[in-house]
């Protein structure tokens, strides 16, 4: 709610020597996040909520473009993305208290000209016509605690300035491709992306002690190798995703085209996994690797 600088100018002229006790007693309450336990709150308030087991929904928009050396970039696609969580309060004998985050997520390819959310895909290079596998990631799932795995206690990594506060976090990513052997039709040996994440949000928002969650805007970059139904193979070139969203206050605040593709065909993402979920964390890649059987192999062999 706004602050009514006039309310306030008069409640100060009135009571000008208990005035200022209050604020610096409010002041005293708020948030520390020089301490381990206030930099735990605060990525709870960022990422799901303070209290156990509330669902938390984030959407973003943006595009996704081809690099290729030696043309220009071309816009393959819109996108629009969504991801539905929740946390649940644990602990560990070394690590002490922490936060089990657990979320399902998926982002849809959509024509760049008409906006929808396309099946199918002539691929520019090759001339041929590929199944868009849109991202069905179930689950993505992560824990933190007060004690790092470095045995340092955990600490507030984000900038506050001017009001408002604010996370930048970049996540290279080069290891052995899951889709190896068979599929080196699809994608090549090594999986090299890197992950661009940006939070932020109004800083007394964050630090109010009576809040269990912060309003928070995001963006996301990611930029990375072909992606596996494309079937480019070894082909030089990367892709690049810009995009750009924020925290709802419910789920029911995704657009209605959205929620109508969910509830028709991905009703499962309408809430987080439980707070339990063991499962290992699903990617565009491992996905794939479930969903399409390559031309030569042997059945079962994935």
């Amino acid at each position: 709610m706004p602050l009514n600088f006039r309310a306030l100018a008069c409640a100060l002229a009135l009571t000008p020597f208990v005035a200022p006790s209050i604020a610096l007693a409010e002041k005293a309450k708020k948030l520390d996040l020089g301490t381990p336990e206030g930099a735990l709150t605060a990525m709870r308030k960022i990422q799901c909520s303070t209290r156990d087991n509330v669902p938390a929904t984030y959407w973003w928009i943006g595009d996704m473009y081809s690099r290729v050396p030696g043309e220009r970039d071309r816009l393959l696609f819109k996108v629009e993305g969504m991801n539905v969580r929740q946390c649940v309060t644990v602990t560990d004998p070394v690590r002490g208290t922490g936060a089990k985050l657990v979320s399902r997520e998926l982002l849809f390819y959509k024509d760049p000209a008409t906006g929808e959310v396309v099946k199918t895909w002539k691929n520019p290079w090759t001339g041929e016509e590929v199944e868009v596998l849109h991202i069905q990631n179930d689950p993505v799932n992560n824990t933190f605690y007060s004690v790092g795995r470095d045995g340092k206690p955990m600490s507030w990594s984000g900038t506050i300035k001017g009001g408002m506060w604010w996370t930048t976090t970049t996540v290279p990513l080069f290891y052995r491709d899951p889709l190896g052997g068979d599929y080196q039709e699809y994608v090549g040996g090594t999986y090299h992306a890197t992950e661009m994440f940006n939070f932020f949000g109004d800083v007394d928002d964050l630090l109010d002690p009576k809040k269990d969650h912060a309003e928070v805007r995001v963006g996301w970059v990611r930029i990375s190798d072909w992606l596996p139904w494309m079937k480019m193979g070894s082909r030089t070139g990367d892709l690049y995703f810009h995009t750009a969203g924020r925290r709802l206050a419910t789920w029911d605040e995704l657009p209605e085209s959205m929620k109508a593709l969910i509830v028709r065909d991905f009703p499962d993402y309408r809430q987080p996994p439980p707070g339990d979920d063991a499962r290992p964390n699903e990617t565009s890649w491992t996905f794939f690797k479930k969903r399409v059987q390559p031309a030569g192999a042997k059945s079962g062999g994935h």
